[in-house]
């Protein structure tokens, strides 16, 4: 078995994997725009931010306690008017009428050794979501929860990883779990050391 690793990798967990988007939004005490399953996109402000609900504050109905695993994406409201244009719709990926996927084990997973080389890739990808939203753009970082994706104009969208259907790039190439078991394309990266030629990390 090969016990290669990913030259970076571990040392960018330790620094990022466990923090939160959802500590950032309630920190900032600013509205954020949620893409919600059911095809609802909710503009509120995060009151609380709970181990698996959010308590949102919204001009339109007041509050609102929001399952974590119901929200696919966010970003900050006031980008709205440039990003909502640019999430167009695999429709069908929306037909299918899926549901969110509540047990870990039976989301579409995307492994660590395959995000960290797209970083450093700068790899035009296309992510498709659970009701068929597809966001462009470059991965820019990733936590145990979500994957920063910069689209067009350098603007920044959070895509949570129990909402993802799929992740492509521009040739078709698939990243998820289910996928890459077999094909390990991580092994390809210049990140990678493999025993067969070791490299000492500065």
């Amino acid at each position: 078995m090969n016990m290669g690793y990913l030259l970076g990798l571990q040392e960018y967990l330790e620094e990022n994997y466990n923090t939160s988007i959802f500590d950032q939004t309630f920190e900032s005490k600013k509205p954020w725009e949620f893409h919600i399953h059911n095809h609802r996109v909710v503009k509120a402000e995060v009151r609380e931010n709970l181990k698996y609900d959010l308590n949102l504050g919204t001009g339109e109905t007041g509050e609102e306690q929001l399952p974590k695993t119901d929200v696919k994406l966010l970003y900050p409201a006031d980008l709205s008017d440039s990003i909502r244009p640019l999430i167009k719709t695999d429709k069908k990926v929306r037909d299918l009428g899926l549901a969110p996927i509540i047990p870990p084990r039976m989301r579409h997973h995307i492994k660590n050794k395959s995000l960290f080389p797209l970083i450093k890739e700068r790899r035009v990808v296309l992510f498709t979501l659970m009701e068929g939203e597809v966001v462009k753009g470059l991965v820019a970082g990733f936590t145990r929860y979500e994957i920063t994706v910069s689209i067009k104009g350098g603007i920044s969208v959070y895509i949570l990883r129990h909402g993802v259907y799929d992740l492509r790039d521009k040739e078709g190439r698939c990243f998820l779990k289910s996928f890459q078991e077999t094909r390990r394309d991580w092994e390809k990266s210049d990140l990678f050391v493999s025993p067969k030629n070791p490299l000492t990390p500065p």
